[in-house]
């Protein structure tokens, strides 16, 4: 994809963002944040009843283009995903997926999502084990 392609991307997930908002049932809610620039996602996740992957994911939060738009993007791609698929997805690849010549400078910003969603599966594996 060329940078045209992928500013186009970000700017139509950050201007109609899927699966925002919160999600009523979910197991697990989780804030992550960037106190260096104040953006903010909240993760909302959804876990399938076999207990191995996504069943539901939703996020809100505020902050700039670049770290709303890759929750967005983030949020689509993992749902129904198996809980491998977030474990394998390292921030790098993230980076890349969002397109590094465009977000390359702020990957802070473009992993806030990704570390977020890795956190409240790493909650949801503990108070599962717990029970």
């Amino acid at each position: 994809m060329d940078r045209e392609a992928l500013i186009a991307r970000l700017l139509d997930h950050y201007q109609h963002p899927r699966n925002r908002g919160p999600l009523g049932d979910a197991d697990v809610i989780v804030t992550g944040g960037d106190p260096g620039c104040g953006d903010t996602v909240i993760a909302y996740l959804k876990i399938a009843p076999s207990g191995d992957h996504i069943a539901a994911l939703s996020f809100d939060g505020q902050g700039c283009t670049v770290s709303q738009a890759a929750a967005s993007l983030l949020s689509e791609r993992m749902v129904g995903a198996p809980f491998a698929a977030v474990d394998a997805l390292s921030p790098e690849e993230m980076i890349d997926i969002l397109g590094r010549e465009v977000v390359g400078a702020r990957p802070r910003c473009a992993t806030l999502a990704l570390r977020t969603l890795k956190i409240a599966l790493a909650t949801y594996r503990r108070e599962w084990h717990e029970r």
